[in-house]
C-alpha cells in the first residue's frame, strides 16, 4: 500500500511517497499548479502507485486546487487536522520542521492511523460557498468603510474624504447586491439547495442569513450526528480537570469555523425567547444557576442540532417533537 504525505504552500507541493510493504520512501517536490497536478499523477504512476491514497492538511486556499485536482482524479484523499498532526509528529520524534520532515509525517500518519477518506464537495457547492465567501468580504469592506465615515465626523477632514468614502460605500452597496441576487439565483436553480434552504428556516431562530450559510455548510460536508455538527463547529464544551485540584470551569471548544459560530449567537439569543425547545433548555439551565454566556452557548450548540435534525430527516421543524 503506497500513502502520499503532502505538504502544501503558495508555490509548491512536497510530496513524500511511502510504500508500507517495503518501508520505503521517494519524495518529489512540484509546483502548485494544474501543470504540477499533472506532473504528480504521471510521476505517482511511474512509481506504480497510481490509487496511493493522498494525505495533506488544509492551509487556507492553498491545498483546495490540489485536493480538488486529485479527487477528481479518482485518488483516495484524506484532509488531517494541523493540531493533530503535530501531536502525532511529536509522539514519533520529530523535533525539526522542514517541509520534507511534515510531508513523511503525513504519509506515516496516513499509514498508521488509517484517517477517513474526504469527500470533496459538488461544483454547484464549491460555487455557492465561493460567493457567500465574497458576500461577506464586501459586507466587511462596508462596515469598514462605515467606520471611517463615522470617525471623521469627529475630525477635520476634507470635504473631499467624505465624498470617497460615500462613494466607495455606494459602489461596494451595488456589489453586495449583485452577490445577493447571485446567491439567491443559485439557490433556487438547485433543487437540493432549495429544499435545505426552506427547511433551515422553518426552525424558529434561523433567518435567511444563516439558512443560506449552513446550506452551504451541509453540501460541502457530511455529517453523521447532530454531535459531530456542533464538534465541527466549535460548540461543544471542553472539561478542564486534573486531580483534585485542579477544577475548571467548563468552556467551549471553538475549534470550528468561527465566522459560523459568530453568525449563530444572534440567532440563539432570538431562539430563547420564541424556539419552544431552545426557551425550554434555557429555562432549565438558568434555574440551575448557570450563567447567561454558558447559557447562550448551550442554545447556540442546540441550534445546530436542530439545523441537523431537519436536515437529516428531510421534515420541517416541528415545535411538539419531544416536547
Amino acid at each position: 500500500m503506497f500513502y502520499l504525505g503532502v505538504d502544501v504552500s503558495k508555490k509548491t507541493l512536497d510530496c513524500m511517497l511511502l510504500n508500507t510493504s517495503t518501508s520505503k520512501s521517494k519524495s518529489k517536490s512540484i509546483p502548485n499548479t494544474n501543470a504540477g497536478f499533472q506532473q504528480l499523477l504521471e510521476w505517482l504512476s511511474k512509481q506504480g502507485a497510481p490509487n496511493a491514497h493522498v494525505v495533506l492538511e488544509p492551509t487556507g486556499v492553498y491545498h483546495e486546487p490540489a485536493a480538488l485536482a486529485l479527487a477528481d482524479a479518482g485518488l483516495t484523499l484524506s484532509l488531517v487536522n494541523p493540531a493533530q498532526l503535530r501531536q502525532f509528529a511529536l509522539a514519533l520524534g520529530f523535533k525539526t520542521k522542514t517541509d520534507k520532515a511534515d510531508s513523511m509525517v503525513l504519509a506515516r500518519y496516513g499509514a498508521t492511523q488509517q484517517p477517513e477518506a474526504w469527500q470533496p464537495p459538488s461544483k454547484s457547492a464549491r460555487r455557492l460557498k465561493a460567493l457567500l465567501a465574497r458576500r461577506d468580504a464586501v459586507a466587511d469592506d462596508i462596515q469598514r468603510e462605515q467606520n471611517r465615515l463615522e470617525a471623521i465626523e469627529f475630525g477635520d477632514s476634507p470635504s473631499e474624504v467624505r465624498a470617497s468614502i460615500n462613494k466607495s460605500i455606494e459602489f461596494l452597496d451595488g456589489e453586495l447586491k449583485t452577490l445577493e441576487a447571485m446567491i439567491h439565483a443559485h439557490i433556487d436553480d438547485d433543487p437540493d439547495l432549495r429544499s435545505n434552504k426552506k427547511l433551515l428556516e422553518s426552525i424558529p431562530g434561523v433567518g435567511e442569513r444563516v439558512s443560506i450559510h449552513m446550506t452551504a455548510l451541509f453540501a460541502a460536508k457530511t455529517f453523521t450526528s447532530a454531535e459531530q455538527l456542533a464538534a465541527y463547529l466549535g460548540l461543544v464544551p471542553v472539561q478542564w480537570e486534573s486531580g483534585s485540584s485542579v477544577r475548571g470551569r467548563p468552556r467551549m471548544s471553538k475549534a470550528g469555523p468561527k465566522h459560523l459560530r459568530k453568525l449563530l449567537y444572534m440567532p440563539a439569543v432570538t431562539a430563547r425567547r420564541w424556539n419552544p425547545h431552545i426557551k425550554a433548555m434555557s429555562d432549565r439551565l438558568l434555574a440551575k444557576g448557570k450563567t447567561l454566556m454558558t447559557v447562550i452557548g448551550a442554545c447556540m450548540r442546540k441550534l445546530a442540532h436542530l439545523c441537523f435534525g431537519v436536515i437529516n430527516s428531510r421534515k420541517p421543524y416541528n415545535e411538539n417533537y419531544a416536547m
